[in-house]
Formats: C-alpha cells, sequence, structure tokens
C-alpha cells in the first residue's frame, strides 16, 4: 500500500501575523497623521473584538458552527466534535498493513474519534466536514489525517469510514481517523484548522 500525509506548517500562524502586522503598518504610513489615530483605534477595537472568540474546547465540545466552502456544498453549516484521542503504538503500524516510507522515518498512529453533524443548507460529503482536523504533537508538530491511496490500513477499534457519505442537513456521524506522527512523540491537541484569517480552533488532550 501506498500513504500519503499532508504535513502542516507549525509557522502558520505567525506567517498569519506578520503578514497582518505588515499589513497594517502600510496603510498607516501611507495616511495623514489625523488619520493614523484612526486606524489604530479600529485596529485595536477590532482585536478586542477578535481575542473575545472562544477557540479552545473540552474533548466531547463542539466546534462553532463552520460553513462549507467546497463548490458542491458550498455554504453548508457543520459543527466538528472531536470525542477521544490515542496515541497508538509501533505494533499497531507493524499491523496495519502499510508500506513502510524510509523518508518519513519510524512513524506511530494518533486515533481521533469525532462526531460530524451537518446544521443545515446543502447535503455534505462526510469526507470534507473533517478534512481541515489537524493533530498537533507534544513537539509542535502538525500533520493531517493519514490517506490511504490504494487498499485500506487496518487499525484496532478505528475502522474506516465511507469519506464520499451524503449528510443531508440534520445528519451526523460518529467517525474515527488515524493520523500518523513521529515515533516518540504524542498528542497535545486536536485542531480544526480555519486558513489563514482566523486562528484554529483547539481541544487540548489531557493527561
Amino acid at each position: 500500500m501506498r500513504t500519503w500525509t499532508r504535513a502542516v506548517p507549525a509557522v502558520a500562524g505567525a506567517l498569519v501575523l506578520t503578514v497582518a502586522v505588515t499589513g497594517c503598518n502600510s496603510h498607516s504610513s501611507s495616511k495623514k497623521s489625523k488619520k493614523k489615530s484612526h486606524s489604530r483605534s479600529h485596529s485595536s477595537h477590532s482585536g478586542s473584538r477578535s481575542s473575545k472568540e472562544k477557540t479552545t474546547f473540552r474533548l466531547g465540545q463542539a466546534s462553532p458552527v463552520q460553513k462549507s466552502d467546497k463548490s458542491s456544498s458550498r455554504g453548508a453549516r457543520y459543527t466538528v466534535t472531536p470525542t477521544k484521542v490515542q496515541t497508538g503504538t509501533k505494533a499497531d503500524m507493524d499491523n496495519s498493513g502499510l508500506k513502510k516510507d524510509e523518508d518519513d522515518g519510524p512513524q506511530i498512529p494518533v486515533y481521533v474519534w469525532s462526531t460530524l453533524e451537518n446544521k443545515g443548507g446543502k447535503p455534505m460529503e462526510l469526507g470534507d466536514m473533517d478534512d481541515d482536523l489537524v493533530v498537533k504533537t507534544d513537539k509542535n508538530k502538525r500533520t493531517r489525517a493519514l490517506i490511504v491511496l490504494l487498499g485500506q490500513a487496518k487499525w484496532p477499534n478505528c475502522p474506516s469510514f465511507d469519506s464520499d457519505k451524503e449528510m443531508k442537513p440534520g445528519d451526523s456521524e460518529k467517525i474515527c481517523s488515524a493520523f500518523l506522527v513521529p515515533a516518540g512523540q504524542k498528542a497535545a491537541a486536536v485542531e480544526l484548522n480555519r486558513g489563514f484569517s482566523k486562528a484554529p480552533l483547539e481541544w487540548p488532550v489531557t493527561r
């Protein structure tokens, strides 16, 4: 079998901050001094407003309602609720049936159980609802869920699911997804990536 995982740069948040600060400074320098104070006041007000947004949740707490930006389901509303996280073992990896990729080095699975619910709008594929979930390790490495290109991987107590299943408004489904992280690291949090304009939502893993 071949595998494909998508890594998320740990510096993504820093990159967003740099762009935001640069844009703000450039805008201020091009305005008259009378407008600078207004720009700073507006930025401060916006920052205060955004800082009140809740972005950290306990496992079992649903995310705020998200909106799909997929072409087939644009505007559909849904929630993601990570409920359980478990770091697997080398034996799990050895028994998975996956072909090892020497370039990635030794890896182990992390299992994330979630509940996905379509809250309204258009039908949405199940796989699109958990597509932005990310596991962050205790070494600050981030990775998306494992995608198996050929065949299926076998994990204990984490069965595969039909990612093409259509979820109509009101439908909910409990799934388990596997993420591969470097051996020796453990899951520290589950994140829901919301693009570069918003901070990710986070569910810390308590031990």
